[in-house]
C-alpha cells in the first residue's frame, strides 16, 4: 500500500511529476507532438527538483547525509535516474527511452512509499567516513547509467537499426542506438569502477584490509566483471551486436540483485552494506 500522505509533499509532488511524465512521453510517441517532449522533459525535470527537495530536507532533518536506510537510497536512485535521462535528453531525443526511465523512476518511489524505514535514524560509528558520501552517490549515479544501458539495449533488440539525432550548438548527426547504449554504458562503468576503487580505500581505513569479502563487495565485483564481460563481448568478431544487448541487461540485473536482493542470502546478516 502506497504512503504518500505520510512521506510529506515533496515526495508526493515528485511521483504525481513523473507518473505525468511518463503519460506525456507515452501520448508523445503516438501524437509525436514536440510540445509533449517539451512537456514531458519539464514534469521530469520538475520531479527530479522535488526528489532533490527531499534529500535536503532530509539532511537537514537528520543532520548527515540521507543516504542511510532504503527509503533514503530509493530517493536517491530515483533522483539519479532523473538526473542521468535529462543529461542525455539534453543531446539525444528519444521518447521511449523518457518513457521507460520515467516508468522506472515510478516503480522505484512506488517501492520506497511502501517501506517502513522512513523514520529519521542516527548514522552508525562505521558509516562516519568521509569517504561515505562519494561512495554511496557516486555508485548510484553509475547504477543510474547503466539503467540507461540496459533500456536502450531493450529499445535496440526490438529497433536494431533505429537512430537518435545527437544536437549540440555545433553540428547535428545520427547515432545509432548501439552506439549511444556503448557511450552511456562506458560512463556508467567508468562510475562503478570509481566507486569500487572508493570502497577498497574506504575499507581499507576502517578495517585495515581493501577487500573483507563482504556479500556486497563480492556481488559488486561481480557486477563488474559482467560488465568486463560486455566490453569483451562487443569486440568480439564471434558475437553479435545482439549479444552485447543481453549482456548489458544481464548486467544490470545483476545491479539490482546486488542492491536490493542481498537480504535473499544466506549471509546478508554479515554484511554490513545490507539495508535491513
Amino acid at each position: 500500500m502506497l504512503h504518500l500522505t505520510r512521506l510529506g509533499l515533496p515526495f508526493t509532488i515528485a511521483f504525481g511529476a513523473v507518473v505525468l511524465t511518463c503519460l506525456a512521453y507515452g501520448a508523445s510517441m503516438i501524437r509525436r507532438r514536440k510540445a509533449l517532449d517539451v512537456l514531458a522533459s519539464g514534469l521530469f525535470v520538475l520531479s527530479l527538483a522535488a526528489l532533490s527537495w527531499i534529500l535536503i530536507e532530509r539532511y537537514i532533518e537528520a543532520g548527515r547525509p540521507p543516504f542511510k536506510t532504503m527509503y533514503e537510497s530509493l530517493v536517491l536512485f530515483a533522483a539519479c535516474v532523473a538526473l542521468v535521462y535529462t543529461v542525455v535528453e539534453r543531446f539525444y531525443r528519444l521518447a521511449l527511452l523518457g518513457l521507460l526511465a520515467s516508468i522506472f523512476v515510478v516503480a522505484i518511489m512506488g517501492y520506497a512509499a511502501i517501506k517502513t524505514d522512513v523514520d529519521v535514524i542516527a548514522l552508525p560509528a562505521a558509516l562516519q567516513s568521509g569517504w561515505f558520501v562519494p561512495h554511496v552517490v557516486v555508485y548510484f549515479l553509475g547504477y543510474a547509467a547503466l539503467f540507461m544501458s540496459s533500456a536502450l539495449a531493450v529499445i535496440f533488440l526490438f529497433r536494431p537499426e533505429g537512430t537518435v539525432k545527437f544536437a549540440n550548438l555545433k553540428a547535428e548527426r545520427v547515432v545509432r542506438y548501439h552506439d549511444l547504449m556503448h557511450t552511456v554504458t562506458k560512463f556508467g562503468f567508468a562510475l562503478i569502477t570509481i566507486g569500487l576503487v572508493i570502497g577498497a580505500l574506504w575499507a581499507k581505513s576502517a578495517w585495515g584490509d581493501y577487500w573483507v569479502w563482504d556479500p556486497k563487495e563480492n556481488w559488486s565485483l561481480i557486477t563488474w566483471l559482467i560488465y568486463i564481460m560486455y566490453f569483451h563481448v562487443r569486440t568480439s568478431r564471434r558475437w553479435q551486436e545482439k549479444h552485447s544487448a543481453w549482456v548489458l541487461m544481464a548486467g544490470f540485473a545483476a545491479v539490482i540483485f546486488t542492491y536490493l536482493g542481498m537480504n535473499a542470502l544466506p549471509t546478508a546478516e554479515q554484511s554490513a552494506h545490507v539495508y535491513q
